[in-house]
């Protein structure tokens, strides 16, 4: 009777990646930051004219990176710096700062599958290593990507406006 059952309501399975667009926005930050940092100043305002978001975002974005030592901006500061070489901040160090992981790691697993059915009983076993496994995977080749090389890849793009 299960089946009957399972088919009669709508299923609520997903499994949801924690990443956010804080991630991406991080970066875009540093990658400013290194661009127009000395020739003007940088703050929320540039940062979110330049990423195409409100501010307020930005500063949530910005307090996580100085939280995690990888920027200097103080309230009410002008300007803005990196405080590490951007070849030493990697993804990994970009993702913990900005997405810091749930206890659920990585992808968030529906939370109740019907245990009288024969997948939902032995889901959670069936994916928990794999969805390790590719979280690890994930994490590892993060440590490998430095913020440098989208900084230099910005940098030598032939392509939009050279704001130099």
């Amino acid at each position: 009777m299960w089946i009957i059952q399972l088919i009669g309501k709508r299923s609520n399975i997903k499994i949801d990646m924690q990443i956010t667009s804080k991630f991406t926005i991080a970066i875009h930050i540093l990658a400013c930051i290194d661009y127009f940092h000395g020739k003007i100043p940088v703050n929320s305002k540039l940062l979110a004219e330049s990423i195409g978001s409100n501010p307020v975002i930005i500063r949530g974005v910005m307090s996580s990176l100085n939280k995690a030592g990888i920027i200097n901006a103080e309230r009410g500061k002008r300007d803005v710096s990196i405080q590490k070489e951007l070849t030493d901040i990697t993804f990994y160090d970009i993702y913990l700062a900005v997405d810091p992981l749930s206890d659920d790691g990585l992808f968030h697993f529906h939370e109740n599958p019907n245990l009288k059915c024969p997948v939902g009983s032995k889901i959670h076993i069936a994916l928990d290593d794999k969805l390790e496994r590719v979280q690890v995977a994930m994490e590892n080749e993060m440590k490998k990507i430095s913020v440098d090389s989208v900084v230099r890849a910005v940098k030598n793009s032939t392509y939009g406006r050279n704001f130099e």
